[in-house]
């Protein structure tokens, strides 16, 4: 059996509540390493959206977040059909 690696969650990380809407934004890389960060949002039906490109910092991760949410709405995590990727 592999061995599960920890993961390192970032401090920006968690839920996000915009216009009623309430999503959970996970930060995150593996424990104890320099390694980029990758960035995934859990709609409240639990959809999973997850961007392909990693981010050199936690930071710059929620920013994108932020960015999308204020160009397309907090509305446009729950509006695909098929599984979306940024």
């Amino acid at each position: 059996m592999t061995k599960k690696q920890k993961l390192e969650h970032s401090e920006l990380a968690g839920e996000f509540t915009d216009d009623g809407i309430t999503l959970l934004v996970d930060i995150f890389r593996t424990a104890g390493s320099n390694e980029d960060w990758t960035m995934e949002v859990v709609t409240q039906s639990e959809d999973l959206i997850r961007w392909d490109e990693p981010f050199a910092t936690d930071r710059e991760a929620f920013d994108e977040f932020l960015a999308v949410v204020a160009r397309d709405g907090i509305r446009s995590f729950l509006e695909d059909e098929e599984p979306s990727v940024h």
